[in-house]
C-alpha cells in the first residue's frame, strides 16, 4: 500500500511533466493517474494482493486528504507572500522537489529554530530527493523569524521554507 506522501509526490511529478496518463505498480498496488485540464487526479488505486482491496471510501478519503492538503498549502503560500510584501523579510526557498527534514536525524535537534542567527554557509535543513539527502544552506545573513514547513512535508522547487530578517 502506498503512503499518502508517496501518492502526493507522484501526483506532483506527473503534474510537472508532459505525461497525460501514468500507471505505477509496486508490491501488489497499482496507481493510475490521468491529467484532466492540466490537473492530475487519482483515477484508481487498486490493491491486487491476495484477499485485499481498497474500498471506494478509502480512495475517496485519500483523494480528499490530498486535495485538502494542497488547498491548505496554497492558502499558506498566499499568506506568506502577503507577509513578505508587508515586511522586508527574505525567504529561503527549496532548490528542488523533495521531503523537508529539519534535523540531520530524528534523534538530533533541528538545524535552526525561530530566533537563530544564520550566515551564508549555515545549514538550515535537509531536502531528500530520490534517496539523496541534500543539505540546504541559508545563503544569506539574518535571523530565522518563521519556519514555513513541517518536518517530513513534501516541498516543491521554489517553495519558501523559512522567512529570514536580514542583517
Amino acid at each position: 500500500m502506498f503512503k499518502i506522501q508517496e501518492i502526493r509526490e507522484i501526483i506532483r511529478l506527473i503534474d510537472q511533466s508532459s505525461i497525460n496518463e501514468f500507471t505505477y505498480e509496486n508490491e501488489g498496488t497499482t496507481i493510475t493517474l490521468k491529467k484532466n485540464n492540466g490537473v492530475v487526479a487519482p483515477e484508481s488505486i487498486q490493491q491486487v494482493a491476495e484477499n485485499e482491496s481498497v474500498q471506494s471510501q478509502s480512495l475517496q478519503s485519500v483523494v480528499k486528504t490530498v486535495e485538502t492538503q494542497e488547498k491548505k498549502e496554497n492558502i499558506e503560500t498566499v499568506k506568506t507572500e502577503d507577509r513578505l510584501q508587508e515586511t522586508n523579510l527574505l525567504k529561503i526557498e527549496s532548490p528542488m522537489v523533495g521531503t523537508f527534514y529539519a534535523a540531520p536525524s530524528p534523534e538530533e535537534p533541528p538545524y535552526v529554530q525561530i530566533g537563530d542567527k544564520v550566515k551564508e554557509d549555515s545549514i538550515v535543513c535537509i531536502v531528500e530527493a530520490m534517496k539523496l539527502f541534500n543539505e540546504i544552506e541559508a545563503e544569506m545573513k539574518g535571523e530565522i523569524v518563521e519556519i514555513l514547513v513541517e518536518n517530513g512535508q513534501l516541498v516543491e522547487y521554489g517553495q519558501p521554507l523559512f522567512l529570514v530578517k536580514p542583517e
